[in-house]
């Protein structure tokens, strides 16, 4: 306890304190020697006996290791005269390398192993790019029927249309239907003209994923016991399941021969394929998440007897899609081409602010940094020091919008005529061997079952229309990664060379010359402002001293009293 006008408390306790923890210390060191003796482990370090004096030649042992230890301490000192000498080599062959305008071989190993490291990583960039194409083509050949997953708040810019054209091409055998998916996270209103505008061009139906679903262990251990209870909360609940599994079935039966129906599951990233999966085998077959990309392959799942559906990665989108509908799908910051706070800016321009300020409670902002500052401050999203954690913010915020969390819709663009790999002989042709009666029909049911948010509660986005995706290997872009250093150097790596260029000096031979690329804008103001600084003539300071005889100033002034408030402020 703390006694007043004392500036630290006082130590002592009282008896029985203090000698019940010195009985706990002792318990516990007790513990531990006998712990020790179990292991074999002793806790007091062996010391040197010495030579005994009984011992013979005493003397010489002793003397033996004197020398010994003086003939190590020589080798120290010697080993730090030539690290010494080595280092003033070096520092005098840099100097002459400079002075004779060649790069230094340091330097030039320092420079290739950061090529090499920029080199790998744009050749695993790509070859992940790569391997997710070949993997969706391998899913699209070896499909009966391509599913196309649909994010229901904006279905337009989740399609592919270089996807559909390629489904489409094989002439009849093979089938292509949507899912809309994430529907109890848009307006009744909405979803029903979004459906009768699918609906005309492809079989669509309408489906919300069930979010709790566990793995096969712990479903079974459920199943046996005998206290189990049905979860029909909002998010375990999954609706347009018969429906859909009827009308597979139904096409694995007219399907001849006894081979199963293979159904493929396709899509940009965080759609919800691999959840449709799993709520079709009522449980976690496949990897579910947050995180964009966590399906790398195709993977295989028997959901019935005679249905097969299997999983693919996303689609890779197009470079030449615009940014607005890149940050939508969080396409450019999965790859790491573009910042959080970037992807932010572009989608707050496309969205209502009112709304925006609505859906995060967040009071009127003038740009995203505010915004993002205040959302920050609200969730508790700070750094040390209490400052507001904005690009943990904008991750936060691009996270609810992929995810399915946040509420917003798009409007159904007007009926216009079919796309140009559409016709109406291949719309009927997709309907055709579907009982288009009970989708509709399994449609309207989910529309009334599920709970959907109103219309003053949900975020209106202006969609930018359907997403370009990247299906043949050769129409993937070659990579560049450009990194400059502080001392003017560019080092350009590519997937077919690497390429270095010096400023002041002369490539090396085992590398291509490449143009000079200009130093940025940045750099080279930092650059002006030095030289200015080192143009201007430094002035010289002249420090003058004057004689003050303070006893003539006292006579001087006749009122020699001091004003405190005025004198000593």
């Amino acid at each position: 306890m703390k006694r007043p006008k004392l500036k630290k408390a006082s130590k002592r306790v009282s008896c029985a304190k203090r000698f019940k923890i010195q009985k706990k210390v002792r318990e516990h060191n007790r513990k531990l020697k006998k712990a020790a003796k179990k292991t074999g482990i002793s806790r007091k370090p062996k010391q040197d006996v010495g030579v005994p004096n009984s011992a013979p030649f005493k003397e010489e042992v002793l003397r033996e290791a004197e020398q010994r230890k003086q003939e190590l301490e020589a080798l120290k000192e010697q080993n730090k005269i030539v690290k010494k000498q080595e280092r003033a080599a070096k520092r005098k062959e840099g100097k002459e390398a400079v002075s004779a305008g060649v790069e230094p071989a340091a330097k030039k190993a320092k420079k290739g192993t950061k090529v090499r490291e920029a080199r790998v990583a744009v050749a695993k960039e790509k070859s992940a790019k790569t391997f997710k194409c070949c993997e969706l083509n391998k899913v699209i050949e070896a499909s009966d029927v391509i599913v196309e997953v649909l994010d229901a708040r904006d279905p337009l810019g989740c399609r592919c249309p270089q996807l559909e054209e390629t489904v489409l091409k094989h002439e009849g055998k093979k089938k292509l239907l949507f899912i809309l998916n994430k529907i109890d996270l848009v307006p009744k209103d909405n979803l029903e003209k979004w459906l009768g505008y699918l609906e005309a061009e492809c079989p669509t139906f309408l489906f919300k994923s069930s979010m709790q679903l566990k793995d096969r262990t712990v479903s079974q251990k459920k199943q046996r016991g005998t206290n189990a209870v049905l979860d029909h909360s909002r998010a375990a609940s999954c609706f347009g399941r018969d429906c859909l599994l009827q009308t597979l079935t139904d096409l694995a039966n007219k399907k001849d021969g006894e081979t199963m129906l293979k159904v493929g599951v396709v899509g940009f990233p965080n759609v919800g394929k691999s959840s449709i999966i799993n709520s079709l085998k009522e449980m976690r077959a496949c990897h579910v998440g947050l995180q964009r990309g966590l399906t790398r392959c195709m993977q295989e799942v028997h959901i019935t007897k005679s249905v097969k559906m299997i999983d693919s990665p996303g689609i890779v989108a197009a470079p030449s899609n615009p940014g607005d509908v890149m940050a939508l799908r969080s396409l450019q910051v999965e790859e790491k081409e573009e910042s959080p706070l970037e992807a932010v800016r572009t989608l707050l321009k496309q969205c209502n602010q009112q709304h925006i300020m609505l859906q995060y409670n967040v009071p009127n902002y003038r740009n995203s940094l505010e915004f993002l500052t205040t959302l920050a401050k609200k969730r508790g999203l700070l750094q040390k020091g209490g400052i507001p954690n904005t690009e943990l913010a904008a991750t936060t915020f691009l996270n609810d919008w992929t995810g399915a969390k946040l509420s917003y819709h798009s409007r159904a663009p007007e009926r216009q005529d079919l796309p140009s790999y559409l016709s109406d002989a291949i719309v009927t042709e997709l309907q055709s061997g579907l009982n288009m009666d009970m989708v509709r029909e399994g449609n309207q049911n989910v529309i009334k079952g599920v709970r959907s948010p109103n219309l003053a509660s949900s975020i209106n986005f202006s969609s930018k229309g359907p997403t370009a995706g990247v299906l043949d290997v050769s129409e993937l872009p070659k990579e560049t990664i450009t990194t400059t250093e502080a001392d003017e150097t560019d080092v350009t790596v590519s997937t077919d060379e690497c390429q270095i260029n010096t400023a002041g000096t002369q490539p090396l031979s085992t590398f291509k010359p490449e143009a000079e690329i200009p130093i940025p804008k940045m750099e080279t103001q930092i650059q002006e402002s030095t030289q200015k600084t080192e143009d201007k003539p430094t002035k010289e300071t002249k420090v003058k001293f004057v004689n003050v005889d303070l006893t003539s100033m006292q006579h001087n002034n006749s009122d020699d009293a001091y004003d405190f408030n005025t004198d000593f402020v």
